[in-house]
C-alpha cells in the first residue's frame, strides 16, 4: 500500500507501509536508550515505555490505531509533567518516546516539518543524554552519531524525499538539523 500526496511544486512523494514501519523502527531504536533517564526519575510512570512498546508493535505489523496515537499523547503528558517538576532530562526522554510513536504518522507531504517525524526521537533522546550529563553537548553529539549509524538505507531514502529540516526549535532543532545533514 502506497500513499501519494502532491508536493508544493506538483510532484508526488510516495511512502509505502513498509517504509513507514522502517522509519518508526528507526525512531524506536533512537528513543529506547533514553527510557532509563525517564525511569530513573519516575520509576512508576510507564507512559513513555508504553509509547515505545506501542510504536514497536506498529513496526512489527500492528495497524495505526487510536490507541497508538493515545500512547503518544500520554508520553507527551509525562514529558510536560516532568518538565513542570524541573526534570528536564526526563522530560526530553519522554518526548523522545512520544516522537517515536509520531514516526508512525509520518505524512508523505513535501514539508520540512515532516522531517521531525523521522528524526525528533533521536534529537530528543540526544538532548536528554546531554542534560543528564550536566548539559554536555559532546554527549548529545555522541548519541546523534549513534543515531546516524542506526539509519538503514530505507530510512535515509525516505528522509531524502523531504526538504531539509526546518530552522528553529532550540537545541533539539539544532540536533535534528545536525542529524539530517549527516544523513543526506
Amino acid at each position: 500500500m502506497t500513499a501519494g500526496f502532491q508536493k508544493d511544486d506538483g510532484t508526488t512523494i510516495e511512502l509505502s507501509r513498509s517504509e513507514l514501519r522502517a522509519v518508526a523502527g528507526y525512531a524506536v531504536a533512537c528513543a529506547r536508550p533514553a527510557l532509563a533517564i525517564f525511569e530513573r526519575e519516575r520509576p512508576d510512570d510507564r507512559r513513555p515505555r508504553a509509547a515505545i512498546d506501542a510504536a514497536q508493535a506498529f513496526v512489527d505489523g500492528a495497524e495505526r490505531t487510536k490507541a497508538l496515537r493515545d500512547s503518544a499523547w500520554a508520553a507527551h503528558r509525562a514529558a510536560q509533567e516532568t518538565r513542570d517538576a524541573g526534570q528536564a532530562a526526563a522530560s526530553d526522554a519522554a518526548r523522545a518516546a512520544g516522537n517515536a510513536v509520531g514516526a508512525a504518522f509520518l505524512h508523505p507531504l513535501a514539508k520540512a516539518t515532516q522531517v521531525k517525524h523521522i528524526l525528533a526521537s533521536a534529537a530528543y533522546a540526544a538532548r536528554a543524554f546531554e542534560l543528564s550529563a550536566g548539559d554536555d553537548p559532546a554527549v548529545g553529539a555522541d548519541h546523534i552519531a549513534r543515531s546516524r549509524i542506526l539509519a538503514d538505507p530505507v530510512v535515509v531514502d525516505v528522509l531524502r524525499r523531504y526538504p531539509a529540516a526546518p530552522p528553529g526549535g532550540g537545541r533539539v532543532g539544532e540536533l535534528i538539523r545536525q542529524l539530517d545533514a549527516s544523513l543526506r
